[in-house]
């Protein structure tokens, strides 16, 4: 790689960084790319590592590995600060590096939206140490439970994509699959509750789609609250605004997304949620050099949906941008391409929704959401692994080995 060519800092290896490399390392431009970990997740699946369904190294995958197949190098760290007077980042360890351009996709964390309690007492899905610490609490509550007397409920706040595909999993965890793990629980001593302030599930998708969402999981003994605004969570209890008081041994938020809180110290606009705000082209407000890609970037002419391809295409899009500025070529607007949006309920039952306006449901989209999936998800070892334990999950179906088991549960929240 040419020494003096640009060089540009990519700080996420999510959807949005990854997919930025090589467009960039094609056009010659020197690449580094940054993150506090030294794996790349497959969040859409993180789901299936809470409920036991995957292992975690199936939805991880090196991000070391993945920057130097496209000849960037890797830099593990978390983005502290940013000087755009002298062009350089500095990390949380002390550590500078200079940038020619800078990429922003460091994803999002939970919003709690300032609810009492939410953030003490309850656990997120956005990371892959967050599934495997959400495993391991639901794991030892179950074995709890095969030793006690008493029930135990699990609460899901939020109605979007992951609220809808972890209640159902666990729903059908507890009535079906956890008898192969733990034979003495009666499956009616297990409880999942789903809450959702809005009046309907999905709220992104057809009004066929969302009712028929809310059925299949009412069907699986979900219950369902929509409607329902949340006033403070202990760890016992969910408390609602009209007053009703709810036991819930594990409560989940999966109720919305927010900047991180180092996004603060950057010193660049932020909008809702503190994600920054960006103009047409994907360059951060008032910035030439900077980008933002992902959840974490926000325009509020042209909101995005915050979903894996919208980050996809926003990567590749910031990745050609900088190429025609290195060209003294004029940017172009960012264009979303939707290519349509799936979600799973549980055992062949997803829905599908397509720009064209086709719909699916039930066991077809199922099946397109499960090939979707493994077609997105990097590495042959990690498709093949995924493939092998969702689909003997699916097609076991109760019998032994159902389950992955994993370690004690950590104190992390």
């Amino acid at each position: 790689m040419n020494p003096d060519a640009p060089h540009v800092i990519i700080c996420g290896a999510g959807f949005g960084g990854l997919s930025a490399i090589g467009r960039l390392t094609r056009a010659g431009m020197r690449v580094t790319l940054v993150d506090a970990n030294l794996y790349a997740t497959f969040q859409p699946l993180l789901y299936q590592v809470a409920t036991s369904g995957l292992n975690p190294g199936d939805v991880a995958y090196p991000a070391g590995g993945f920057a130097r197949k496209y000849g960037a190098l890797f830099r593990r760290g978390s983005l502290a600060a940013i000087d755009p007077a002298s062009r350089t980042i500095k990390l949380g360890d002390g550590r500078e590096m200079g940038y020619d351009y800078l990429i922003l996709a460091t994803g999002v964390s939970a919003a709690y939206y300032g609810i009492k309690g939410a953030a003490e007492h309850t656990f997120g899905l956005y990371t892959r140490r967050d599934a495997i610490v959400l495993r391991d609490h639901l794991l030892a509550a179950m074995d709890r439970l095969s030793r006690d007397s008493g029930d135990v409920t699990v609460t899901v706040v939020g109605g979007g994509a992951t609220g809808v595909e972890l209640a159902g999993t666990l729903a059908e965890l507890s009535a079906i699959v956890l008898s192969a793990t733990f034979p003495d629980i009666d499956s009616a001593r297990v409880h999942v509750r789903l809450v959702e302030m809005a009046p309907s599930l999905l709220g992104p998708y057809h009004e066929k789609l969302r009712e028929y969402t809310r059925a299949q999981l009412v069907a699986r003994g979900v219950d369902v609250k929509l409607s329902t605004r949340i006033a403070e969570v202990t760890p016992t209890r969910v408390l609602l605004a009209d007053g009703d008081n709810l036991p819930s041994d594990i409560t989940v938020w999966a109720a919305g997304v927010a900047a991180p809180a180092a996004a603060a110290a950057w010193g660049l606009p932020q909008g809702k949620a503190g994600r920054i705000v960006i103009g047409p082209d994907l360059r951060v407000q008032g910035q030439d050099r900077i980008f933002a890609v992902g959840d974490i970037a926000a325009n509020p002419d042209d909101p995005m949906p915050q979903l894996a391809q919208p980050a996809i295409q926003m990567g590749r899009h910031a990745a050609a941008q900088i190429a025609r500025l290195e060209a003294k070529e004029d940017t172009v607007p960012f264009s979303y391409h939707d290519k349509g949006t799936t979600a799973t309920i549980g055992r062949r039952s997803a829905v599908l929704q397509l720009a064209s306006g086709l719909r699916l449901r039930g066991t077809l989209a199922w099946v397109a959401w499960f090939v979707l999936h493994l077609f997105y998800l990097m590495g042959g070892r990690n498709r093949l692994s995924t493939l092998i334990n969702l689909t003997y999950r699916y097609l076991a179906w109760g019998h032994d080995g159902a389950v992955i088991v994993g370690d004690e549960p950590s104190d992390q929240r």
